[in-house]
């Protein structure tokens, strides 16, 4: 019975977080579908403007950063379907075939224009419904113009209803990035500490599933269009440009510890020597890796910076005291991502650089023989 309360409890919970994010797009898209046909209605004088709010919740639907190109794509796509479905109409009637090559060559049309999947897809459904429907007597550009109206309403409900928080569109996408970078850090710091040829080989692997850098890109593209749009949300775009370096500095830390973790297998693989600031240093530069996150929450970037500085001043002393190239290998390539992340955090390149060469040597604190 306790099970099957907190299993009920739990999936209450799910569906409440569910609708709780929900809230925003479903209100968005209720109130621009009712606005663009109001304005379809009231204002351009259209009788039945059913694209207009079709239109509206579609460029809705798209992410962020993709609403204001798709929603030029969209009117574009209904006006070369339209008068494409239009002049086949004319020309063969219609009836089963007919429907299919209307459609077809109406999205055939649109690609070769240079439209994407939004415009050919537009195009298809605008050739349906003239194909299927009553064709109007001559072509105009009502629907088209019903088109700009839903697309227009859409982005400018986005901007002004509940915009989205780019700062947060950033933090949702960053956050788990350097998560998991962190998490494959550490495990190439335990396969070292414990030398576990299984543990590298996973951490190896783990690596390629971190490579985020395409999707972060996308992110931020997103949320600076977030702010542009947003009257309300212009003050984002200066704290925005500080986390274009940070994902682009992320980036080459995750090149820089695929070849740490290369370095990782093949030191355990030949059994080579290493000494103990080795794996220390690793934990280290995941503490600062994870810690990244702090700066999107309260720009304080202190803690992971001081990680980082950490992490070389222990790979520092390996240098002083090995010639293993085993050895010095990994703790090259953290001297490396140190300076990666010290960059993310918003240290300038000469400066981390800098940091890094002249840190002191710490060596860890050895138990007595």
């Amino acid at each position: 019975m306790e099970q099957a309360a907190e299993a009920s409890r739990a999936g209450i919970r799910t569906r409440r977080e569910r609708i709780i994010a929900t809230t925003r797009p479903i209100l968005q898209a209720s109130v621009a579908a009712a606005l663009a046909w109001l304005l379809a209605t009231e204002v351009v004088g259209h009788a039945t403007p059913f694209f207009a709010p079709i239109s509206a919740v579609i460029t809705l639907g798209l992410t962020v950063g993709q609403r204001r190109r798709r929603a030029v794509e969209l009117a574009i796509g209904v006006s070369v379907g339209i008068f494409i479905a239009d002049l086949l109409v004319r020309a063969i009637g219609t009836g089963t075939w007919q429907v299919g090559v209307v459609t077809g060559l109406a999205m055939l049309a649109a690609t070769l224009v240079g439209g994407g999947t939004l415009l050919a897809s537009q195009a298809g459904a605008s050739a349906v419904l003239v194909a299927t429907l009553q064709p109007p007597e001559g072509f105009d550009f009502t629907r088209s113009l019903d088109a700009c109206v839903g697309s227009a309403t859409a982005l400018a409900v986005g901007a002004l209803l509940l915009p989205i928080d780019p700062v947060r569109l950033v933090r949702e996408g960053l956050g788990p990035a350097v998560d998991r970078l962190a998490a494959v850090l550490g495990l190439i710091a335990d396969s070292l500490e414990h030398r576990d040829a299984r543990d590298a080989d996973r951490a190896l692997a783990a690596v390629g599933r971190v490579d985020a850098h395409a999707h972060l890109s996308e992110t931020l593209s997103e949320a600076g269009d977030a702010a542009r749009i947003s009257l309300s949300r212009r003050g984002s775009l200066t704290r925005l440009d500080r986390y274009v370096v940070a994902v682009g500095e992320l980036g080459l830390a995750i090149e820089n510890t695929r070849a740490l973790a290369r370095g990782a297998t093949r030191a355990i693989a030949l059994d080579d020597s290493i000494p103990p600031e080795v794996p220390a240093a690793i934990h280290e530069l995941a503490t600062a890796s994870r810690e990244l996150a702090t700066l999107l929450e309260d720009d304080d970037a202190a803690p992971s910076r001081e990680a980082a500085l950490r992490a070389v001043r222990l790979a520092n002393a390996v240098l002083a005291e090995t010639t293993n190239l085993s050895a010095v290998h990994i703790v090259g390539q953290v001297r490396l991502v140190a300076v990666d992340l010290l960059r993310a955090g918003g240290v300038p390149r000469p400066e981390a650089q800098d940091a890094v060469r002249t840190a002191p040597a710490e060596r860890l604190e050895r138990p007595e023989s």
